[in-house]
């Protein structure tokens, strides 16, 4: 019951953070672009030009409700890595890092909803480190531990994000948006870990949902007496 509650978590944490997202970025005035903006701008308390990374108008009038998601994100996914336990995790030091530091991502979230880029500049930027470095990393090792109770193409997908997460990271920060923009890069660095939660999530409440009890007949009470 304890991996289901922290399955729910992350389908949870992931799917409330979409919708308000779509919400904030459909109240901006000037039509909000995912390529032009980065995703913390649609927390962002004040009306302002932003000089860096990209020199751009941000002015989020639901910037309350999309912090209100960050923080709602942020804790699920940490609740959901300490509640899913020996259903996804085994013993050993590489899963006790992985679970650790995919932590250490959704405390980032925590981290940029407590403290929008515009308000506290350095707590946020933390944050955003710990979801796209940390985080990721914690990707990348639960891709390589093959103690873990995932599937084998799981594992590999797993590792895939991660490693593309770290890729996009590095290029983002080195202002290298590969056509993409500011903001798709950005992405490109931060949804994965999003994405194997989601995808984790539902697939982690298949496989333990239990199976209905079979109905017994007379047809298979034979069989069964037979057997």
């Amino acid at each position: 019951m304890k991996a289901r509650i922290g399955y729910a978590a992350w389908i949870v944490g992931v799917a409330q953070f979409f919708v308000i997202h779509g919400i904030a970025e459909a109240a901006w005035a000037k039509p909000y672009s995912w390529a032009r903006y980065n995703i913390s701008d649609l927390g962002n308390a004040h009306c302002a030009l932003q000089a860096e990374p990209e020199p751009r108008y941000v002015c989020s009038p639901e910037h309350g409700l999309m912090n209100g998601a960050f923080i709602a994100l942020g804790s699920l996914l940490v609740l959901g890595v300490a509640l899913t336990g020996a259903g996804l995790w085994r013993r050993g030091r590489s899963a006790i890092a992985a679970r650790l530091l995919l932590a250490a991502g959704g405390v980032g979230f925590v981290l940029a909803g407590l403290a929008p880029a515009d308000v506290n500049e350095n707590q946020h930027v933390l944050g955003a480190l710990l979801i796209m470095a940390l985080g990721n990393i914690g990707l990348v090792l639960a891709g390589l531990d093959s103690s873990t109770g995932a599937p084998r193409s799981l594992r590999r997908a797993t590792l895939l994000m991660g490693i593309t997460a770290l890729v996009a990271l590095g290029l983002f920060l080195s202002r290298h948006y590969l056509g993409l923009g500011m903001g798709g890069m950005e992405r490109v660095a931060a949804f994965p870990l999003l994405a194997w939660a989601l995808g984790v999530g539902i697939l982690g409440l298949i496989r333990s949902t239990p199976r209905r009890q079979q109905v017994m007949t007379p047809g298979n009470m034979a069989q069964t007496t037979h057997s």
